[in-house]
């Protein structure tokens, strides 16, 4: 066996190391010594830079000792000693590379960078610069070799080990494999079908029997669709085409099946079934590609019922929609009742007055009032209908920028009477998505009179409305400098208005109009700052709502 000396010295006949370059490498020194911290610090702002090498590393503590070891390597370099000890010193930085996990390929490429550092740095040597380089570079060489086996001892042993294992697994005893199978299949709460190419049931397990009512024997080789009456419908009619493309799959080449077998990334399918005794009940699958050599299962359909979590849902949903229902009642009742009773006072007063002969300004006040009530209740129950029966969106190509000059025309009457200034922000370059463009307007408009109204009462003020363009999105923001909106206020719930006169609904329906868009609406607001911002994708997500 050879000691650590004579590999060592092998190595470098090898490589054709020699004593002369040694005494290079010692006459260099002084010249490169000064570079170390350099090369060093490059080194590793280079290795920050890739994700798979930085992620071997523990933390800071551990780059910055890594960092002195590497000054310190690069000391031995130019030492001008190399013998059995700086052998083992470079034996264990390879184990270290081994421990930590760090990819072959990036000591290769690590080597390379510091290589080039080196010699950049030796060939400006006044005397013997290219003798110094090749000297340099055959250590380097010398180095990565002996690196090298550290990786190989490490890959032969990994070998070994895998060999052991194997050995373990062939010994194992039949009974050990039918227990693992009845732990993973039989006794799983999942219902675990395994199918041929051609679709027909060649594994079923104990909750498959269980959740169907059918006994294994009467499914095993029939049609999986036709033994459990899989709904032809839906997700029942995608089952049924995805087990087709399998098949479709299972014809072509063995490479081709093989880079598809594994996991299925597409959504499951939820299904009706048949039970033995015709009951229905709701399966959700997710179907498997896996065909193996030998085997006749080529598909595993997992499955999962979802009968009672089903029914649990739509209660659930049905007694959210009671209740979303009772809670808009109950505030409509409310908002009705105010202009309602002011009417009825109105009225009553009007009443008296014709009995009296009264035809003073109090008498025509009260009709004026009334009417002004009527109005409002008309305005009320509008809005109302809109935001409980929304129309569906008609999608366009809309521009934005011609869109936010129209709300701010629109609003300038109201600005000017405020002593509001409103000001438009937005690209030279065209904005266009897919909206509804005039629920998008009443989105804008109402957004900037909210503002208009917020400065009113402080005798004026500034409103931006502002237009931005993100790779696939469009942000649109209205802004003012008025008082802000208190923190945890409910403004886009129904029927909260801090205005005296408001419905409480021209956010809750603006809200509605961004998600139906697929876009979000937030506020960001503190005393002296409100600003409103609409983020809309570019091609709506909601597009199924087209007329």
């Amino acid at each position: 066996m050879q000691t650590l000396e004579t590999r060592f010295e092998e190595l470098k006949r090898y490589i054709g190391f020699t004593a002369e370059d040694a005494e290079y490498l010692r006459a260099a020194r002084e010249l490169a010594e000064p570079h170390f911290e350099r090369i060093a610090r490059e080194f590793y702002e280079r290795i920050r830079l890739h994700e798979e090498a930085h992620a071997v590393f523990t933390g800071e503590d551990q780059i910055a000792r890594l960092h002195r070891s590497l000054i310190r390597w690069l000391g031995r370099l130019f030492g001008g000693v190399y013998d059995e000890a700086y052998y083992q010193d470079i034996v264990t930085i390879g184990r270290v590379h081994v421990k930590v996990g760090l990819p072959q390929r990036y000591m290769f490429t690590a080597m390379a960078r510091i290589r080039g550092s080196l010699v950049a740095i030796v060939e400006a040597s006044p005397s013997d610069g290219p003798r110094t380089v090749a000297a340099v570079s055959r250590l380097l060489d010398l180095e990565l070799a002996i690196m090298l086996e550290s990786y190989r001892d490490d890959f032969v042993a990994r070998i070994q080990q895998v060999e052991r294992l194997e050995k373990q697994a062939l010994g194992r005893s039949l009974a050990r494999t039918e227990h693992r199978y009845i732990s993973a299949v039989e006794l799983a709460r999942v219902l675990i079908l395994g199918l041929d190419v051609d679709g027909c049931v060649r594994l079923f397990n104990r909750e498959a029997e269980r959740a169907t009512g059918h006994q294994r024997d009467e499914v095993l080789g029939r049609s999986f669709v036709e033994a459990l009456h899989v709904g032809d419908s839906g997700d029942g009619l995608r089952l049924r085409e995805r087990l087709a493309r399998f098949a479709e799959l299972h014809r072509q080449s063995p490479d081709a099946r093989a880079g598809a077998a594994g996991g299925d990334d597409e959504p499951p399918l939820e299904t009706t079934v048949q039970t033995r005794s015709g009951r229905t009940r709701v399966v959700r699958w997710r179907l498997t590609y896996a065909p193996a050599e030998g085997d006749e299962v080529a598909v595993f359909a997992l499955g999962i019922d979802s009968t009672d979590e089903t029914a649990l849902l739509a209660r659930t949903q049905q007694q959210e929609r009671l209740a979303a229902i009772g809670t808009l009642a109950a505030g409509l009742a409310h908002e009705i009742r105010n202009p309602l009773n002011g009417a009825q006072l109105h009225l009553t007063r009007l009443e008296r007055a014709l009995r009296r002969g009264d035809t003073s300004p109090r008498v025509f006040e009260s009709v004026t009032v009334v009417g002004d009530e009527m109005k409002r209740l008309g305005a009320l129950v509008t809005e109302f209908l809109e935001f409980a029966r929304p129309r569906p969106l008609r999608l366009e190509p809309v521009c934005v920028q011609p869109l936010l000059e129209r709300v701010a025309e629109l609003v300038a009457a109201q600005a000017g009477e405020s002593q509001v200034h409103v000001r438009l922000d937005v690209p030279i370059a065209p904005i266009e998505l897919t909206a509804d463009r005039a629920k998008l307007e009443q989105v804008l408009l109402n957004l900037a009179r909210n503002a208009i109204e917020a400065l009113a009462p402080i005798g004026g003020g500034n409103v931006v409305v502002r237009a931005r363009r993100q790779p696939r999105t469009v942000t649109l923001e209205v802004e003012d400098d008025g008082p802000g909106v208190a923190p945890d206020t409910p403004i886009f719930d129904a029927f909260y208005s801090s205005k005296p006169q408001g419905t409480g609904l021209g956010l809750s329906i603006t809200h509605r109009i961004v998600t139906d868009h697929g876009g979000t609406i937030d506020v960001d607001s503190a005393p002296g700052r409100s600003l409103f911002r609409v983020a809309l994708p570019l091609t709506p997500l909601s597009s199924h709502r087209r007329r």
